[in-house]
């Protein structure tokens, strides 16, 4: 079976194009047209540079197909060869993910919400598969900026002005990841 040409990644794939060919990657998959060894080949190289990661994970998270929510263990082991910069995004995730479900459910709008918790819920299953000290490293530091106002991830915290409440959410959210 040959794969399309559309799935080899650049080197300096932007943020944009990662989520176009993770997009892609996906309907593929879903019509199991993807072996595999080539699926992992994919998410590897995809995962190498931020834009690549970051592209897979806004796709990868969100997307509706409830096949995802099966994770293969073909993706952990493509997300593992790049543990620093996955471990980094995945803890955004997490936080970023528990923040907008409170933001959303305040707004009313449960149907984003509901969005959020899936994104939420696929983080944490991905990292307690993952089951990587670079990961809980990330994790163990939002968590201490978020409990201290001081750290690695302060700016990001600040960034997107994560309230009182946002944050305990958060705290819980990486207590559960990091528990087996």
């Amino acid at each position: 079976m040959e794969i399309p040409s559309t799935f080899s990644v650049s080197d300096s794939i932007s943020f944009e194009g990662a989520i176009e060919l993770t997009q892609s990657l996906l309907q593929e998959v879903e019509q199991r047209r993807v072996p595999e060894p080539e699926l992992e080949r994919i998410i590897t190289a995809l995962v190498q540079s931020e834009n690549g990661a970051r592209g897979f994970f806004v796709t990868y998270l969100s997307d509706d197909r409830e096949f995802i929510d099966q994770i293969l263990p073909t993706v952990v082991s493509a997300l593992l060869r790049s543990e620093e910069t996955v471990g980094d995004l995945l803890a955004k995730n997490l936080a970023m993910s528990t923040g907008m479900i409170l933001t959303h459910t305040r707004n009313q709008n449960l149907q984003m919400a509901a969005g959020s918790a899936r994104v939420q819920r696929r983080t944490e299953a991905i990292i307690k598969q993952m089951r990587s000290s670079k990961v809980d490293q990330h994790l163990d530091q939002l968590k201490t900026t978020i409990e201290t106002g001081t750290g690695e991830y302060q700016r990001f915290l600040e960034r997107w002005k994560y309230d009182a409440e946002q944050k305990a959410a958060m705290l819980e959210a990486i207590k559960s990841a990091l528990s087996t």
